[in-house]
């Protein structure tokens, strides 16, 4: 594909040069960078646009994203030296991953630097839609004095149904359980006994439908996963329910939750994360009954800080050839 093999014993720099090259795209904590300057040349050039990361990624050996960046299968076949993607963050759906490995490229991510973070927005939207806490925020600071509207709902003995018992989705099983949630939980590549074992009693999808009053979602975006979230789903819903994705844009099929949301068959909805990012203004954005998020899942001090140190110690083994933690490819 283009590609010219290179390892960093063929640089024929002095030994005090240091060997390896490494641009961040889209931001990196300064404790991460700390890690990585010792051993290699750091640029931190956030805000890349496409054409320009096209034009100069043939001269690096390890690229760090987020989730901004798009590694395409052309960028990667420009990549003349590129040894190894730091994803600062869990997900990977922003990168060409079969075209990665076949141009002998690794992927790296930092998949439980931002865990804590993702569970506690989880059930901070949850308790919002509870309670309708943002509208109660909006309306008081319009000078509305909504008491006797904003009925809630208490949390305590309702059902949570989890989506995804990865380590996100038993945060999130453990912490509703310590409010007295019942939790049950679905997860195609987990025996029962394991998701029972993270907090959860296991059942089916369907029954998670029929059964939750709140459904969370904590699964990847891929071809499986893509709008699982659809009207066939919504419809097996309990009527009433509330939905929460703080996972992938793209799981949720926006249109259908619109509908779902005018029809009073979903209460409310929060979405930290949209197909397209921002998601502009559009109907479900706006409608009263959604809570709506700038993809801030991973936005702590603290998550931030770890991934950093996470991803830049894993980049640097790639580049050294050290075992590897975290690798996707």
């Amino acid at each position: 594909m283009g590609r010219t093999p290179w390892a960093p014993g063929d640089c024929d720099c002095g030994a005090e040069e240091l060997t390896w090259k490494i641009l961040i795209c889209d931001g990196l904590e300064e404790n991460g960078q700390l890690l990585l300057r010792p051993s290699a040349k750091v640029e931190d050039r956030s805000g890349l646009s496409a054409s320009e990361l096209f034009q100069i990624i043939p001269d690096y050996d390890a690229l760090i994203v987020r989730s901004r960046t798009k590694i395409t299968a052309d960028l990667l076949e420009n990549a003349g030296r590129l040894r190894v993607i730091g994803r600062a963050g869990v997900g990977v759906d922003n990168i060409d991953l079969a075209v990665a490995r076949a141009c002998g490229v690794k992927v790296v991510n930092a998949p439980v630097a931002t865990t804590r973070a993702v569970v506690e927005l989880t059930l901070g939207l949850i308790f919002c839609l509870a309670r309708s806490i943002p509208r109660a925020d909006r309306s008081i600071k319009e000078g509305q004095w909504l008491k006797k509207e904003l009925s809630g709902s208490e949390i305590d003995s309702k059902t949570l149904g989890v989506i995804g018992m990865g380590q996100i989705g038993t945060g999130v099983a453990q912490l509703a359980r310590l409010t007295g949630m019942n939790v049950i939980g679905y997860d195609p590549f987990l025996p029962d006994q394991e998701i029972a074992q993270r907090g959860a009693q296991p059942v089916t999808l369907d029954w998670l439908y029929r059964q939750a009053d709140f459904v969370t979602i904590h699964a990847p975006l891929n071809e499986t996963t893509r709008h699982m979230i659809n009207r066939e789903a919504i419809s097996l819903m309990k009527p009433g329910a509330r939905l929460i994705c703080t996972a992938r844009g793209g799981v949720v099929d926006e249109e259908a939750l619109l509908d779902g949301l005018e029809s009073g068959r979903i209460a409310g909805a929060a979405l930290d994360v949209f197909a397209q990012e921002p998601p502009g203004l559009s109907a479900l954005v706006r409608h009263p009954n959604l809570i709506a998020t700038p993809h801030i899942g991973a936005q702590t001090v603290e998550a931030q800080q770890r991934a950093a140190a996470d991803i830049a110690a894993e980049v640097l083994a790639a580049l050294e050839g050290q075992p590897l933690r975290w690798q996707v490819t």
